[in-house]
């Protein structure tokens, strides 16, 4: 399996995707990492581990480079495209060639605190104000609107008397690695079925 991950700044969950793939616990090979930002933490870490890297600024000409990505994507025969914090809206030409096959963790249990400026401790301040009882991270395919594909694969956490959002957002972020690998590793065994494309 083939994965290609698209991120802006860090890219947590692909660094641990990358670590999963080196180590054998996932059969995957991560051939390609894109970011909108030439800066990015993402693209030095995926140089550092042999990966080929892809700069695809998205600003001034947007549907220039939702044609960059797809054809990006495509020479790279990607099987799977992973976002890891990726924080642009994928274009039209990206999301027809990889549907459902674009996958999304999104730091909170969908549909809830979901949609658009739903993002980091954003969504963990929401999660708190609610008073809800748990909270956690859900695996998506991604459409043409914010968290809103169908969920693949979901992690629950507690939400304890006293947490501030810094609290939950370290609670989420920890189990987010481990949902994302055994999403895939339940995709390249067969076991879990991606609707057709």
């Amino acid at each position: 399996m083939r994965l290609a991950f698209l991120a802006t700044n860090n890219g947590s969950s692909m660094r641990a995707i990358v670590a999963a793939c080196r180590d054998g616990r996932l059969a995957a090979q991560p051939v390609l990492v894109v970011s909108n930002r030439k800066d990015s933490p993402a693209l030095a870490f995926a140089a550092e581990n042999g990966v080929t890297t892809r700069c695809i600024p998205t600003i001034k000409d947007p549907d220039g480079a939702d044609a960059a990505l797809a054809e990006a994507l495509a020479a790279a025969r990607a099987d799977l495209v992973v976002l890891s914090g990726y924080l642009r809206k994928l274009g039209p030409r990206t999301l027809a060639a990889y549907r459902h096959r674009i996958l999304n963790v999104h730091p909170a249990l969908l549909p809830d605190f979901g949609g658009q400026g739903m993002y980091g401790r954003r969504v963990h301040e929401a999660v708190l104000a609610a008073g809800v009882a748990e909270t956690g991270a859900t695996v998506h395919l991604v459409d043409d609107e914010y968290d809103h594909g169908p969920s693949v694969a979901q992690a629950r956490v507690p939400v304890n008397a006293g947490d501030t959002a810094a609290d939950i957002e370290a609670r989420v972020m920890a189990a987010e690695p481990g949902l994302f690998i055994d999403t895939l590793r339940r995709i390249a065994s067969g076991e879990l079925k991606l609707p057709a494309a």
